[in-house]
């Protein structure tokens, strides 16, 4: 999995990257909406663990206009709908980290998480055993992900 053994961390936002790349199987972008963007999460918790991203660089949900609020909710409502078909989870988590302090690992672009979770998964493993547990690799998640988005009625 060569994304675990990259080394160098891009300089500049890595959403902001991400958006403004024309590669989307190499940033993992499988959605471009008017707004917001649908990204896996390159160090996910589970499998299928993706993010919904503004493309405004804001820190703040009150910064981002009606419309991206309402799209970024839009496009997590669907995410859930076609992780459930995918994967077939027992839950989600569904949230947003606003501020370091919250957990946020990139503070200064805020961005929706929404993780797959199983009853009895691994999750205990970060926090444990500071390691990670996924049953596949991460270009097989996008290619999976990105065809039932897709295809999704």
């Amino acid at each position: 999995m060569r994304y675990i053994q990259e080394t160098e961390k891009p300089s500049g936002c890595v959403f902001c990257i991400a958006a403004d790349e024309e590669n989307d199987a190499e940033q993992l972008v499988f959605f471009r909406g008017k707004t917001a963007y649908m990204i896996l999460n390159r160090y996910p918790y589970t499998s299928g663990h993706v993010m919904c991203v503004p493309y405004a660089h804001k820190s703040r949900l009150q910064d981002l206009p009606r419309d991206t609020r309402i799209e970024i909710m839009d496009l997590t409502s669907k995410a859930v709908e076609v992780l459930q078909g995918l994967y077939k989870p027992d839950g989600f988590n569904v949230g947003l980290n606003l501020g370091e302090v919250a957990g946020a690992g990139i503070a200064a672009h805020l961005h929706m998480h929404i993780v797959p979770r199983w009853a009895g998964d691994t999750n205990f493993m970060s926090s444990v055993g500071h390691t990670r547990v996924l049953p596949e690799a991460l270009e097989d998640t996008y290619r999976r992900v990105k065809e039932a988005w897709d295809t999704f009625d």
